[in-house]
């Protein structure tokens, strides 16, 4: 046990005292890749129409895990600030509407309890702007912000819909911010990363005709990711 707690001492001090990559972010441009997990879900507004029925007692938007995969460009504006974008950049998400429906269809296999999953696979653009710390080390801590747009390739706004669906568009944008941390490696940087996204654009295609759809008015995405980037 005094073995491994030396070493782990030993090994800690060595990241910290040793300058690696000391003229990275001199750099005017550096890439990346970036794997992550995602927890997305649906802020959304009732429709009076909801009032007005008695069919549908409830409706929930409930969270979902998903994973994103990109590709990070990043250019040096100062010390301090950096402009980044991911020219490829996958989000994979399941997003998923629960009802508590009053007179279940047995027929359409529905319980008092039903969900309706929403599945998505987006092509997301980011344009951000990040400000970072002074380096400490092999430690540097960052902030950014900026706008987006997205589209949804498997976004069910097609001629599969059925009234037992939620008919939602291909395309949003939106904001997101977050935090990270720079890790100075000899031969690489590892930064952990915590974002959140909001999307400003109502994706849903109400249908008067389907009792999922005609209940709910305005639906928009939400997102929580954790990422870890290597440049």
């Amino acid at each position: 046990m005094l073995l491994v707690c030396s070493s782990t001492i030993s090994a800690v001090a060595q990241f910290n005292n040793n300058l690696n990559l000391p003229d990275h972010d001199s750099k005017k441009f550096h890439f990346g890749i970036l794997l992550g997990s995602n927890r997305a879900y649906y802020h959304f507004s009732h429709n009076k129409s909801f009032l007005a029925q008695d069919s549908v007692l409830g409706i929930e938007s409930l969270q979902s895990t998903g994973i994103n995969m990109g590709w990070l460009v990043n250019m040096r504006l100062s010390d301090y600030f950096d402009l980044r974008t991911y020219p490829i950049n996958l989000i994979f998400t399941e997003k998923a509407f629960e009802y508590r429906f009053k007179y279940p269809d047995p027929f359409v296999k529905e319980d008092s309890l039903t969900i309706r999953k929403v599945q998505g696979i987006t092509l997301a653009l980011p344009l951000q702007l990040k400000f970072c710390s002074d380096r400490i080390n092999n430690l540097k801590v960052y902030m950014l912000a900026g706008g987006k747009v997205e589209y949804d390739f498997a976004a069910n706004a097609g001629e599969k819909n059925t009234d037992r669906q939620i008919k939602l568009s291909n395309f949003d944008y939106g904001i997101e911010a977050g935090i990270g941390f720079h890790f100075y490696f000899p031969v690489f940087v590892l930064s952990p990363e915590l974002k959140a996204g909001w999307g400003f654009r109502n994706v849903h295609s109400r249908n008067e005709t389907s009792k999922y759809s005609n209940v709910i008015d305005q639906v928009k995405s939400r997102t929580i990711s954790f990422s870890l980037i290597i440049e």
